[in-house]
């Protein structure tokens, strides 16, 4: 379980000593994993809401911070190609900073992962269109696939002949989880608008709660530390609060700077400095012996 903070602030007990560890050259940094979250948002009379999930305690990485619906890149997603709208897979490539068969691969992770922890699908049967209410057994039945891994995101598009809408995405942000975590993701985040038709629930075997929340709501909850959260979550909730529509957040999404935000910790007059670049918010005084100041 997370320290507590003033804030909610996500900050595991166990970062001090593999910080140091890492000063010191006693600690390898593990590669990331490739992933991609969803920032899911629906119009409401208080601006737009966002979809957000509670993480079972019992998670080994981030358990009770609330996060937005996401996992790992699946490699198969790149091996064959899937009926695209939107964008050619040359544009994606080169906004994500990425290969093409790479680019791809990412982008079925984001619309697979809503699926799989939302039930929110961005794909229809033409270029033009997204399927209606995804809760009927059948339906059920491919997502439950999915989680298990026993068919691919790619596949199951082709089987029910959908055509997935990379145009309904926006690459918002990138964050990569800092070289000192044992479990390390290279994240690529997006926003997303409910689709008409379709409602959310959770289905996440991850979860145990999701709520629609305003932005400023769920910052002002992390400020007085009732929701906790992992720097990148609470980070783009205060870019959100900026726009008054799930539109004018899409719009918004291509001018954005993809640059990585990776934390670094260096050693500082006998502390550690835990900071994220571009962030101060989250940096974190670590006196040699304990816990964060």
């Amino acid at each position: 379980m997370a320290n507590a903070q003033a804030d909610g602030q996500w900050y595991p007990p166990e970062w001090p000593e593999r910080i140091r560890a890492l000063a010191g050259g006693g600690l390898t940094p593990v590669t990331p994993k490739r992933a991609a979250t969803v920032m899911l948002l629906k119009d409401t009379g208080d601006g737009p809401a966002v979809h957000m999930l509670r993480r079972r305690t019992s998670m080994a990485f981030a358990g009770g911070a609330y996060a937005y619906p996401g996992g790992g890149v699946d490699p198969r997603d790149d091996d064959r190609h899937v009926r695209w709208a939107g964008p050619p897979r040359a544009w994606w490539a080169d906004r994500l900073g990425v290969g093409e068969t790479d680019a791809q691969a990412i982008v079925c992770a984001a619309v697979r992962e809503t699926y799989e922890e939302a039930g929110v699908l961005l794909a229809g049967p033409t270029p033009d269109t997204v399927v209606g209410d995804t809760r009927g057994e059948d339906w059920e039945a491919d997502r439950a696939a999915l989680v298990a891994r026993e068919t691919s995101f790619a596949e199951f598009l082709d089987r029910r002949g959908l055509v997935l809408r990379s145009d309904l995405l926006g690459a918002w942000t990138r964050w990569i989880t800092p070289e000192f975590e044992p479990r390390r993701y290279d994240t690529w985040f997006f926003v997303a608008a409910l689709p008409d038709g379709q409602r959310t629930r959770n289905a996440s075997t991850e979860a145990d709660r999701t709520v629609w929340i305003t932005p400023r709501e769920a910052a002002g909850a992390y400020d007085r530390g009732e929701l906790l959260m992992m720097p990148p979550t609470i980070a783009t909730l205060r870019q959100l609060t900026a726009y008054g529509t799930a539109a004018e957040a899409l719009d918004a999404a291509p001018a954005r700077d993809l640059t990585p935000v990776l934390a670094t910790a260096r050693l500082v007059e006998g502390e550690i400095v835990l900071s994220w670049p571009g962030h101060d918010e989250f940096t974190k005084h670590v006196p040699t012996g304990g816990g964060p100041a």
